[in-house]
């Protein structure tokens, strides 16, 4: 039994893109391409008899962004699938998309096989995200992060918070011990502790408010 090619809409203000977009569809039976638009509203103003089934947007738009496009695009469509794609990576951005509505993201740029492998993974299992990005967003929950410390701060908090005594660390960070105790030594002023278990217990409640805030 024949079934119609899902209809798919790119918004994307960068134009040099446009001519790259139609080649790639050309030779393709399963996907149509629906249209190349250069904002949200352009899309919006040729919902009409063909609808798309997927969109994949530019999350930097001039007007209204990506993001904030996808609320316009599920009023006109519910089930609409979005894929939002930047050159950005940026775990926060990611975040924000797939909390207003998205389906999926990508990075740019993008080659043939990697946005037909989206948009393919989009109409089996309903979400797209690439391997990198998934990395990226396990590693976020995986590591504690604090932004009032610094970088060396932050690792040496979390293999702390692991049940590593100061000389273990030393040798994980191959730094001398006399190192992380001076680093140790910063991170209870800025914590406002004098004891390993007192910076244990506040790390924790700090940990609990970034993750209730996520």
């Amino acid at each position: 039994m024949k079934t119609n090619p899902l209809q798919i809409a790119i918004i994307d203000n960068d134009v040099s893109l446009h001519p790259i977009y139609k080649f790639y569809f050309e030779d393709v039976i399963t996907y149509e391409l629906h249209g190349i638009y250069k904002s949200v509203h352009d899309l919006l103003s040729n919902f009409g008899r063909t609808n798309p089934d997927i969109v994949i947007s530019e999350v930097s738009l001039a007007g209204i962004s990506g993001i904030d496009g996808l609320e316009y695009l599920h009023k006109k469509n519910e089930d609409l699938k979005v894929l939002m794609m930047s050159k950005k990576n940026d775990f926060k951005l990611i975040k924000e998309a797939f909390k207003k509505g998205a389906s999926g993201y990508l990075t740019k740029p993008l080659t043939k096989e990697r946005l037909f492998n989206a948009v393919e993974a989009l109409d089996q299992h309903g979400v797209a995200l690439e391997h990198d990005l998934v990395k990226k967003i396990i590693s976020s929950f995986q590591m504690k992060t604090f932004d009032s410390f610094s970088r060396k701060e932050n690792q040496i908090i979390e293999l702390l918070t692991q049940g590593f005594t100061y000389k273990m660390i030393a040798d994980r960070l191959c730094v001398t011990p006399s190192a992380v105790n001076f680093h140790i030594q910063n991170i209870y002023v800025k914590l406002n502790v004098n004891s390993k278990s007192e910076a244990l217990q506040k790390l924790r409640e700090m940990e609990m408010r970034q993750l209730n805030a996520a």
